[in-house]
């Protein structure tokens, strides 16, 4: 599988199907109808920046003849373009493998982080057949890392501490990570023997994705960050840092 990145290789049906449309468009033949589509068990596909992501597609259908076969394509931001490794069917279900690779198929084009969509052509065995284009909806993004570092340790109760981190991002131009800026992340709180973390307080980070917070020790605990994520980037918590208070 390879993902094209340029306009220019982009033609006919496959260019119409890139084009934004406010909504699923079908057409066909007969009494074939697509009923689910299901991308990566319903989870976002996160891709770094070295290493493949394999992830399924799969597409329910009926026809009262039984379904002889399907293709099914993506389509996403910047002219992406992802055709699969192998699509198979079996009584109503048809599953399509794909592989990305950043530094193949998202090598310097940050652009294609976003929104994708499925184009699923499904065949009848009597001849039948049903083409949706932007049959779903779902999210490729750029996955990202988080630290947190809670000092001095130990600290005395009362004293303040602080809580440093760094939040960065898969880039694919240079396949590295790099500071994600002016974002919004939380800082959370696990006391010492509570079963569920609370969010002290909200910090930016700088325009490097460095993050630091001042807090006053009130008991033994870990202390962590949180991003929720945005349009382009997965979310993603860091590993807790757990504080001694005298």
């Amino acid at each position: 599988m390879r993902m094209r990145n340029s306009a220019a290789v982009v033609t006919g049906a496959l260019a119409l199907s890139v084009l934004a449309v406010p909504a699923a468009q079908a057409d066909g033949f007969g009494d074939t109808a697509i009923t689910k589509v299901t991308v990566n068990g319903g989870k976002n596909v996160v891709v770094g920046t070295s290493g493949a992501k394999k992830f399924t597609v799969t597409v329910a259908a009926k026809d009262d003849s039984g379904i002889a076969g399907a293709r099914i394509d993506l389509y996403g931001p910047s002219f992406g373009v992802l055709m699969s490794d192998r699509t198979t069917c079996s009584g109503g279900t048809c599953t399509a493998s794909f592989t990305v690779d950043p530094k193949v198929d998202l090598a310097y084009n940050n652009g294609a982080a976003g929104t994708w969509y499925v184009d699923a052509w499904v065949d009848g065995k009597d001849g039948d057949y049903i083409w949706t284009k932007k049959a779903k909806s779902f999210k490729l993004l750029r996955a990202a890392k988080l630290t947190t570092n809670a000092s001095p340790e130990p600290v005395k109760k009362g004293k303040t501490i602080t809580v440093a981190g760094k939040l960065t991002r898969a880039n694919w131009d240079n396949f590295s990570y790099q500071g994600y800026g002016k974002q919004s992340v939380k800082l959370q709180f696990l006391k010492k023997g509570a079963k569920s973390y609370t969010t002290v307080k909200t910090v930016k980070a700088s325009s490097t994705g460095a993050l630091k917070a001042t807090v006053k020790a009130s008991a033994d605990g870990s202390w962590r960050y949180s991003f929720a994520g945005t349009s382009s980037t997965a979310t993603v918590t860091s590993g807790a840092d757990y504080l001694d208070v005298k």
